[in-house]
């Protein structure tokens, strides 16, 4: 057998044992039974950042400040100064709020808190942690080797390190429940939530910000809804506005297995950035197929077989030249 078709047979091989663990794929996890998180509903986001002040005063984190500029923090997207950013999406003359054509919306982007996080999934040492009862995605620095997995696996660009830190790290909203912080198990809101003036960024449990989600879908556009403010169980008070024109999809109710933090919108939400994602998780196919072909050792065993044939061959060769 020449070498090019070896490396035809083990590519053969180990796209057929591939196949099977995809086959025997564990399903996606499921939320956990009282997982809080977050609704960002875009159409009531007027862009006024306390979402993003608030979070860096309670993570100790400074604003990013363009030249002359002291007014604002001026942070365009994530990084290791900033876990929690509101982006503008513009078409054409800008004119109308939350239309797709000429107009304009707000989008926030913060950790998703996946139910099915791939960013625990390829962390090699558990710095990434999915808390089994909130359903909390957090960063442990104090495991973490650096390798930045997480940031690979990761489909909306999330955790980000401090590149221009000689001992930098990596840096993802911890949904106001780190060390040091630990605001939810304190009974608290999410920073974000509970300054945010018009209840764009609602905190509480997933069950109820979906029930809140789906009530929302069905509201006639043009009438009157008071959207509560804070903790969608104990809303500290109400945000009377007419009902928007919604796309019919709550982000984050089954993409890629769901997440915590889920988001509405009257702009299709290809348009504001979000990645094409199905409901199965890439965790649940990726750890399938490694466990089917590391379980019954068969990367191993096909490199053994083809390193074994080669140096077999290659002695059988030498075997009969003349010195």
């Amino acid at each position: 057998m020449k070498r090019r078709d070896f490396l035809k047979a083990a590519a053969g091989g180990a796209t057929a044992l591939c196949s099977v663990g995809v086959a025997q794929a564990r399903p996606n996890l499921e939320p956990a039974e009282n997982a809080v998180g977050m609704l960002f509903d875009s159409t009531l986001c007027v862009g006024c950042k306390a979402c993003v002040a608030k979070c860096k005063e309670v993570n100790n984190i400074p604003p990013v400040i363009e030249g002359n500029n002291k007014a604002w923090d001026s942070a365009r997207d994530l990084s290791g100064d900033t876990l929690n950013v509101i982006k503008v999406y513009k078409n054409g003359t800008a004119k109308l709020k939350d239309a797709e054509v000429n107009g304009f919306c707000f989008e926030k982007r913060s950790c998703m808190h996946c139910v099915d996080p791939g960013c625990v999934s390829v962390c090699p040492v558990t710095a990434m942690r999915r808390d089994l009862l909130t359903g909390i995605v957090t960063h442990h620095a104090d495991v973490c080797i650096g390798c930045r997995n997480c940031m690979v696996g990761c489909p909306y660009n999330v955790p980000q390190f401090e590149y221009n830190d000689a001992f930098g790290q990596i840096q993802k909203c911890q949904m106001c429940n780190q060390a040091g912080v630990e605001r939810i198990d304190k009974g608290q809101m999410t920073g974000c939530a509970e300054v945010c003036p018009t209840g764009a960024t609602l905190f509480g449990s997933r069950k109820k910000l979906l029930a809140e989600a789906k009530r929302r879908m069905r509201l006639k556009p043009g009438e009157i809804y008071n959207y509560p403010r804070g903790d969608i169980s104990k809303p500290y008070s109400y945000h009377e506005k007419a009902v928007p024109t919604y796309q019919q999809h709550i982000w984050g109710e089954k993409e890629a297995g769901g997440t915590n933090v889920m988001h509405i919108s009257a702009v299709s939400f290809g348009r504001l950035g979000m990645p094409p994602l199905g409901e199965r998780s890439a965790a649940s196919i990726a750890e399938g197929v490694q466990h089917t072909l590391y379980n019954y050792m068969a990367l191993p065993a096909i490199a053994l077989a083809g390193l074994t044939y080669v140096v077999r061959r290659n002695t059988d060769d030498d075997d009969g030249g003349e010195l």
